[in-house]
């Protein structure tokens, strides 16, 4: 098992604090830059566009991801300090916020670059892809994403500070202090990877003129896939604050995500 906690802050300069989470956003979109990048230039788009258009849509989901984050967990972590909202340490994003922005930022993006939003969406989802198998690191070092106690020998550690409620250490819960809990955030990212790789195939095999799938087809898979990976993984989590008719809204979401993209 694994009993590394390790701290948020990954280096300070003077007063000013470098926390992993944020530098693991950083390494997401720059590793997300370089597979978007590569696989326009196979598909004859303009790779030009790709680094004013990632940082576009990557500050649209980063305030879409912040939203999502902070209705989700409002009563968890900001309803008696809403001033945590906006300062750090940053505690974490919500993929469908960024998702929805991020998707809307792209479209205003190719429609004033005049570029076939489609045929960008089918190169971008394997960006997405890439960027969710890096960033999700940045949950490790924020000690958060995690399901129930477990033995299995790759169960990790939490702090007592970090526990959400159901796993509260004593005096106030009754999970022990040395208790290993389910990584879900290392399965998201193993998951993510094996769709980039899956995704990756069926662009280049299946996706082009003479070919059984159309352009957007792989766009549409990234949110089967995402969206039932994501609900998959909901249930291994809880105290949730988003819920309908007490289903967790993440799983509504992916599975209605879906069954979208599968229409």
């Amino acid at each position: 098992m694994i009993n590394f906690t390790p701290s948020n802050v990954a280096f300070s300069i003077g007063p000013i604090q470098v926390y992993w989470y944020g530098l693991a956003y950083v390494a997401a979109i720059v590793a997300a830059y370089f597979v978007v990048t590569h696989e326009a230039r196979r598909r004859s788009l303009d790779a030009s566009l790709v680094a004013d258009g990632l940082i576009v849509v990557a500050v649209a989901a980063l305030i879409g991801g912040r939203a999502y984050h902070v209705i989700d967990q409002w009563n968890n972590l900001y309803a008696n300090d809403p001033a945590k909202v906006f300062l750090p340490p940053y505690t974490g994003l919500g993929v469908y916020g960024g998702l929805a922005t991020g998707a809307i930022a792209l479209l205003v993006y190719a429609r004033w670059k005049r570029q076939p939003f489609w045929r960008w969406g089918d190169v971008i989802v394997l960006g997405v892809l890439t960027a969710q198998v890096v960033g999700r690191w940045g949950n490790f070092f924020n000690q958060e994403l995690y399901g129930p106690p477990t033995n299995l020998p790759w169960g990790i550690a939490f702090d007592c500070e970090h526990r959400v409620q159901a796993y509260l250490c004593p005096p106030a819960g009754t999970v022990a202090a040395d208790a290993h809990f389910h990584p879900l955030f290392l399965y998201e990212s193993l998951a993510s990877l094996a769709g980039l790789l899956v995704l990756t195939w069926v662009l280049r095999r299946f996706v082009g003129r003479g070919r059984p799938l159309m352009t957007g087809d792989v766009a549409m898979l990234y949110f089967v896939w995402y969206g039932i990976e994501r609900a998959a993984l909901e249930t291994f989590r809880t105290s949730y604050d988003w819920t309908f008719f007490g289903i967790p809204t993440a799983q509504l979401v992916g599975l209605g995500a879906a069954a979208v993209a599968i229409a």
